[in-house]
């Protein structure tokens, strides 16, 4: 099955230039827009000013981690519907409830493959086409 992702917007936010560099080639070879960041600081401006329709965010990074970041992400009205999956290298269970708390919509760990990055694009980002501009309530 082809997953069609043109002009879908992607964010990718890691320290480590390589999963940044993996994550951007494979998602634009499937047509998709990608945006990345090397922390949380620098993604804050570029979610506004990009407003991706779906965030990758590594846990473990200098000055705004992963946990920190995705939290400022759902705690801001424009963008608390956008879905954030979070990076780790650790497969634990404290990380995965740790990200639900924050919340987090998903959990992906490093090394993690073409299949696991597209069924996560397939899971989150394609669930529900309905237009952005529906009524916010409270």
């Amino acid at each position: 099955m082809e997953l069609k992702l043109d002009g879908l917007k992607v964010m990718v936010i890691d320290d480590s230039n390589t999963i940044r560099k993996t994550a951007e080639t494979l998602l634009s070879k499937a047509g998709c827009q990608v945006i990345t960041a090397t922390d949380g600081f620098d993604s804050l401006a570029k979610i506004a000013d990009h407003e991706p329709d779906l965030i990758f965010v590594d846990i473990m990074m200098p000055r705004l981690d992963g946990y920190q970041t995705c939290a400022l992400i759902k705690n801001n009205r424009q963008f608390r519907h956008t879905p954030v999956i979070m990076l780790s290298s650790k497969d634990g269970l404290f990380d995965k409830a740790k990200g639900r708390i924050v919340g987090a919509d998903d959990y992906l760990t490093k090394p993690f493959g073409k299949n696991e990055l597209f069924e996560a694009l397939a899971k989150h980002a394609l669930r529900d086409s309905a237009p952005a501009t529906e009524p916010v309530s409270g």
